[in-house]
């Protein structure tokens, strides 16, 4: 399980990105760069890493869940996820 500190800064990013959004679009559109530079660094969405919104985990993240192949395999077998069964042939 990650820090609660680096899932945390996650979250500060991801609200900085979600803030900045509409202003970063208009300075792109005005191909105003020099107002882009001016921005936070950690607004810019590219800074954003995919973790899993449970523990934090930053390899092996299910866009489709939010959630790591660990944490998802765990609550397959445990049938907390609807619709998903655990394969056999």
């Amino acid at each position: 399980m990650a820090r609660a500190a680096v899932k945390a800064r996650e979250r500060k990013r991801e609200r900085l990105v979600a803030k900045y959004a509409a202003k970063r679009a208009r300075l792109k559109a005005e191909g105003d760069y020099v107002g882009l530079d001016k921005l936070p660094r950690n607004a810019s969405p590219v800074r954003l890493h995919n973790r899993c919104k449970l523990t934090g985990r930053p390899k092996g993240y299910m866009r489709k869940f939010g959630i790591s192949r660990v944490t998802f395999r765990e609550m397959a077998s445990a049938g907390k996820i609807p619709g998903v069964t655990k394969a056999s042939w």
